[in-house]
């Protein structure tokens, strides 16, 4: 997490913990895990990047002693480092989390806009 994240995390009496184990407990005692992919992007050895890049994968069978409220973040597009069978999970929360994000955008554009939730209701136009 980038210093100035940590910081401010400090500075307002946020909790945090960052690990460097991804193991069961670890997993077990999130309350949230924030999973992204390894950005090839951001290595300059491409060596260095194809010995990390499948080192933390979350798998289905890794979950079964988290926190009944826990939740499993991701911004999308994954690559490989969420396996498909956790999308079933009652804890995978991505899918929710990029349909909220699109949500939010929309309310950005509509107050850019100017438009307002009445424009919205009154608008015929809408398939509803």
């Amino acid at each position: 997490m980038p210093n100035e994240y940590k910081l401010y995390c400090k500075n307002h009496g946020i909790k945090f913990q960052e690990h460097t184990a991804f193991n069961d407990k670890v997993i077990a005692d999130a309350d949230i895990i924030y999973m992204t992919r390894v950005q090839k992007e951001r290595f300059s050895d491409l060596m260095e990047y194809e010995r990390v890049k499948d080192v933390y994968i979350l798998r289905n069978d890794m979950l079964t002693n988290v926190k009944d409220n826990m939740r499993i973040l991701h911004p999308l597009p994954r690559v490989n480092e969420i396996a498909y069978d956790v999308d079933d999970n009652p804890h995978a929360y991505y899918i929710q989390q990029a349909q909220n994000g699109l949500y939010a955008r929309q309310a950005l554009f509509c107050d850019v806009l100017g438009i307002t939730l009445e424009d919205v209701r009154n608008d015929k136009t809408i398939i509803k």
